[in-house]
């Protein structure tokens, strides 16, 4: 199993780029970022905390650090219009010399849509939209012209110039029947939250939806993500799964190497570590990443070699 940071984009971005740079130094697969306009509250409404523009700040990072690929985690298609999301995309692709992977959802949060105006209509609408969406974004990456006569988008002899480096990994980040059908036809990658047995019954269902669409499942790469707290602390255990619920799992070592091992034999091909639940402080969050990756993931990356 490979491991990602999945960089907190509430932080200003010095922050992010100590993060992508520790995840470098310390044989990450990836940084993940998410794609918001705002952070999200509990009751829908505004938020003023600072928060960083997805693709602005990859495109950064693609220029400052080397190896690791650069995700958005993900960008919704209520507000992207797909080509010019992926023109700036490409553009990342091209600075960092193909590490750009793009992650596509059809859009959830409600308090950025209510405060700026975008649209946020029922869910079947979205999914039309997110479908016309990744079919525009998966031809034009190829370098392919099209005309395109959607309900949502329409494109007249459109092609894009110039295309990424090599195939353009698509993530899409879903739970649902319909979405993982769209997922199984036009993906490269997926993700989901949850612990191990949340994610083992919607693998296998993105596996069924790939089966029905005539798609091997082994070509689409699996990832998922939770909350996650070293510690062999038992009230510290408490505490941080009663914030968390079932966004999250804590204890020592050898009960985090074993979940691990429970995501792998859900399927799931790589992990996201999220900054969120390690100090916001910088020196000590890295202090605390270091122990995690010494005590926990080098340690995962070793059983797996044997």
């Amino acid at each position: 199993m490979d491991f990602s940071l999945w960089a907190f984009s509430g932080r200003p971005f010095a922050r992010t780029l100590a993060d992508a740079r520790w995840a470098a130094d310390r044989g990450l697969r990836g940084l993940w970022l998410a794609d918001h306009l705002m952070a999200n509250t509990p009751d829908d409404t505004s938020a003023c905390d600072p928060i960083s523009e997805c693709w602005t700040a990859l495109a950064a990072i693609a220029a400052l650090v080397p190896r690791i690929e650069l995700v958005s985690h993900v960008s919704p298609t209520t507000w992207h219009h797909p080509v010019v999301l992926l023109k700036r995309v490409i553009e990342v692709d091209q600075i960092s010399e193909g590490r750009a992977v793009l992650g596509l959802g059809a859009g959830w949060q409600v308090n950025q849509h209510a405060a700026y105006g975008i649209p946020l209509p029922p869910p079947r609408e979205r999914v039309d939209r997110f479908e016309e969406c990744i079919e525009v974004i998966s031809r034009l990456r190829t370098g392919e012209r099209i005309t395109f006569d959607g309900k949502h988008i329409q494109l007249r002899d459109a092609i894009v110039s110039p295309t990424p480096r090599a195939t353009l990994p698509l993530l899409v980040g879903t739970n649902g029947p319909r979405m993982l059908r769209i997922t199984a036809r036009f993906a490269d990658r997926w993700n989901t939250w949850g612990q191990p047995g949340q994610v083992g019954p919607r693998s296998a269902a993105l596996t069924e939806a790939c089966e029905r669409e005539g798609r091997d499942p082994g070509g689409i790469r699996r990832s998922a993500q939770a909350l996650v707290r070293l510690t062999t602390d038992p009230a510290e255990r408490d505490a941080f799964l009663e914030e968390h619920g079932g966004r999250g799992f804590a204890g020592s070592a050898e009960e985090l190497i074993d979940a691990f091992g429970r995501y792998a034999e859900a399927g799931i091909d790589e992990f996201g570590i999220h900054t969120i639940a390690f100090s916001d402080d910088p020196d000590r969050r890295h202090d605390e990443l270091d122990r995690f990756a010494d005590e926990v993931l080098d340690r995962v990356a070793t059983k797996a070699q044997r």
